[in-house]
C-alpha cells in the first residue's frame, strides 16, 4: 500500500499542476468560498480532456446543508449520470436528513447511479451527530472512501477522532483526512492517525493582471494551487516506507 494525495482543484489549471506535481487524484469544485459546488459541463470535460489522473468532480448543487429537496435530487441524479458518461473515476457527494444523519437510502441509490465510478462521502460525515455509526452506514451503502477533518474546523485538529475511524475501517472503507492538511503538518498526521490517503487545495490567492474597475468589487478572486507546496506534500509522502503504520 501506498500514500496518495488527492488535490481539491477550483479551476482546470490547478488540475494541470496537480498532475504535474504527483497528486494522485484531483476533486474538482467550483466556489471555493462556498465550500465547494459542482463544476459546470465544460470544466469537467475539459479538465477529464487534459489530465489522466484520478477525476471527481465535486456533486453538490449548491452550498449550505445536504438535506436535498426533490428538484435537487433530479439535479443530483443528472450530474452524477453526466460525470460517468464523461469518463470521470468517481464523484465526492454527500446527503443527510433533517437530524444530521446520513441519508443512507439516498446514498445507497447514489452508489448505484455511479457504477462502476467510486464514491467518496463528502464533509457531510462532519456533521453527523454519532460519526461511529455513521461509518458503519458507508461501509454498508458502497462507498469507498470518507473525506473528514474528525469533525473539527481541519483534520491537524480532528487527528485524535481521525485515528479511531482508521482503526474502526480496519480497511473496509478509506479514510482521507481533509481540510488543514499541509507539508508543514502531514507527516504529523500520518503518525497521529494512520490514514494512507490526504486531501489539500494547497491553494493560493492568484492577483488580478487584467484591467479592473476600482469601483467595482465584486467580481471575486481567483484561487489556483501551489505547485510548489503540492510537490512538497507528494514528496513526503513517498519519501515513506509504504508498510508504516
Amino acid at each position: 500500500m501506498t500514500f496518495v494525495f488527492e488535490l481539491c482543484a477550483f479551476n482546470i489549471q490547478s488540475a494541470i499542476i496537480g498532475e504535474k506535481a504527483g497528486a494522485k487524484r484531483v476533486e474538482l469544485c467550483d466556489n471555493p468560498m462556498e465550500g465547494g459546488t459542482t463544476p459546470s459541463y465544460g470544466t469537467i470535460k475539459q479538465t477529464r480532456e487534459k489530465i489522466s489522473i484520478e477525476l471527481y468532480p465535486i456533486i453538490r448543487p449548491r452550498a449550505g446543508h445536504y438535506n436535498y429537496d426533490t428538484d435537487e435530487w433530479e439535479i443530483i441524479k443528472k450530474d452524477i449520470l453526466l460525470c460517468k458518461e464523461l469518463g470521470c473515476d468517481g464523484i465526492s457527494i454527500g446527503v443527510q436528513l433533517d437530524s444530521g444523519e446520513l441519508d443512507v437510502q439516498r446514498m445507497k441509490k447514489i452508489v448505484e447511479w455511479a457504477y462502476p465510478m467510486g464514491v467518496t462521502c463528502n464533509r457531510v460525515f462532519d456533521g453527523v451527530p454519532d460519526p461511529f455509526k455513521s461509518l458503519e452506514e458507508l461501509i454498508e451503502s458502497g462507498c469507498e472512501r470518507v473525506l473528514t477533518s474528525g469533525q473539527k474546523a481541519g483534520a491537524p485538529e480532528g487527528a485524535e477522532l481521525l485515528a479511531k475511524l482508521v482503526k474502526q475501517a480496519d480497511e473496509r472503507i478509506i479514510i482521507m483526512p481533509g481540510a488543514g492538511v499541509k507539508s508543514s503538518n502531514i507527516e504529523q498526521l500520518i503518525n497521529q492517525t494512520s490514514a494512507r490517503e490526504y486531501h489539500g487545495s494547497a491553494r493560493k490567492k492568484v492577483e488580478n493582471q487584467s484591467h479592473q474597475n476600482a469601483a467595482v468589487l465584486d467580481t471575486g478572486h481567483i484561487y489556483i494551487a501551489d505547485e510548489d507546496e503540492v510537490r512538497k506534500i507528494v514528496q513526503i509522502l513517498n519519501a515513506i516506507p509504504a508498510e508504516t503504520t
